[in-house]
């Protein structure tokens, strides 16, 4: 993979940064630089010129979330951040999305975000949408992952669908070569785990069939964490090298 990319990643909530992939960018010299949504002040307008320029990003990695991303009354950022990422993604450079990322990204591009009628928290298996392109990102058939949302995106126009399961149609997404798009979390690894399972306000939130117990995950088996972050690894090549050709 190309080196000493210039990383970008949008985080919303305190505690929900890089993740696993930040060994992955360290190995291949990435320069990481970050925008913290969750520490502006909310009574004050955010300049969309505060964030970096576009020129200065060579990946983006737009993080997770509590909040909706309908919810710009709450949280007024959240429309500068979609003006921004129409800006970044017109420009045909490498992004990807994980979980209010990924609705984020769709949202921007015109995709309608709404409550899925089912709740996922905790392990869950998404399958590979059969007859996908075959020039498309490549994922395993099946593969384990981490679930933490009450809302689902639609696929923006011309994406490719990549990944579902029983619980949450649109799991994955792909636009053009450079954009990908997760309804889970591949980054997660024990330490962000722990810090989401602290959250008991957010753990009340959900319930139903898919909703695995707090008490559970926390004895989650270290080898759990690696399929999904090696997944992530995988997606961060892919959209780099189909975007600058190395």
């Amino acid at each position: 993979m190309k080196s000493h990319l210039r990383v970008h990643y949008f985080q919303h909530i305190a505690g929900e940064g890089y993740g696993s992939c930040y060994k992955y960018l360290k190995q291949h010299q990435a320069q990481i630089t970050a925008t913290e949504f969750f520490a502006l002040p909310l009574d004050r307008p955010l300049d969309i010129e505060a964030l970096p320029s576009v020129d200065e990003v060579d990946l983006l990695i737009i993080m997770g979330g509590k909040m909706s991303v309908n919810d710009e009354a709450n949280y007024p950022w959240l429309k500068i951040e979609k003006r921004w990422l129409r800006r970044y993604l017109s420009q045909g450079k490498p992004a990807i999305g994980l979980c209010l990322g990924g609705q984020l990204i769709a949202n921007a591009l015109g995709a309608g975000v709404s409550r899925n009628p089912e709740q996922e928290l905790g392990w869950a298996t998404v399958r590979k949408i059969a007859n996908t392109p075959k020039d498309c990102f490549d994922l395993p058939n099946e593969i384990r992952v981490m679930q933490w949302h009450s809302e689902t995106f639609e696929l923006p126009k011309g994406a490719v669908h990549l990944a579902e399961n029983d619980a949450c149609r649109n799991q994955m997404y792909q636009l053009g070569k450079n954009v990908l798009g997760f309804q889970f979390h591949p980054e997660i690894h024990e330490e962000s785990l722990k810090l989401f399972l602290d959250d008991e306000e957010e753990l009340s939130i959900f319930s139903g069939k898919y909703v695995q117990a707090a008490h559970e995950l926390k004895k989650s088996p270290r080898e759990y964490f690696s399929e999904g972050n090696h997944l992530l690894d995988n997606a961060i090549r892919y959209v780099v090298e189909k975007t600058y050709n190395c």
